[in-house]
């Protein structure tokens, strides 16, 4: 059974995504991917990970540029929850792509280093 916190994390997940299909004005902004959603029991507070392809740079500016749309994104997200309050949004980068890239990278060349040894 559910606990309301997921089934509200699960909407902002999808009211989120689709706020940064339909494009935020923001030009900081880059090809953002929302990779996850967790609220807290009290529904105060959401944190939403995000991947977003290009360098540190631009993984920095779209942090930053997300941050300042926050009121701008949790005004859609009153007109669609239908909560009485809605959580305070937290941006958080999602490292575990880069992290999984890492370990793929790590792999190939161990894997390479194998096969000239062999």
């Amino acid at each position: 059974m559910y606990k309301r916190s997921e089934k509200v994390a699960e909407a902002i997940h999808e009211i989120v995504s689709q706020l940064l299909v339909k494009g935020l004005k923001d030009p900081r902004i880059g090809f953002v991917t929302v990779t996850g959603v967790k609220v807290t029991d009290d529904l105060h507070h959401a944190t939403v990970y995000f991947t977003v392809v290009g360098s540190e740079e631009e993984k920095k500016a779209t942090a930053a540029g997300l941050a300042s749309s926050c009121s701008f994104i949790r005004k859609g997200m009153g007109k669609l929850l239908r909560m009485r309050y809605v959580p305070e949004l937290h941006f958080v980068y999602d490292t575990s792509l880069d992290y999984g890239n890492r370990i793929d990278a790590i792999l190939k060349e161990i894997g390479t280093e194998g096969d000239v040894d062999a």
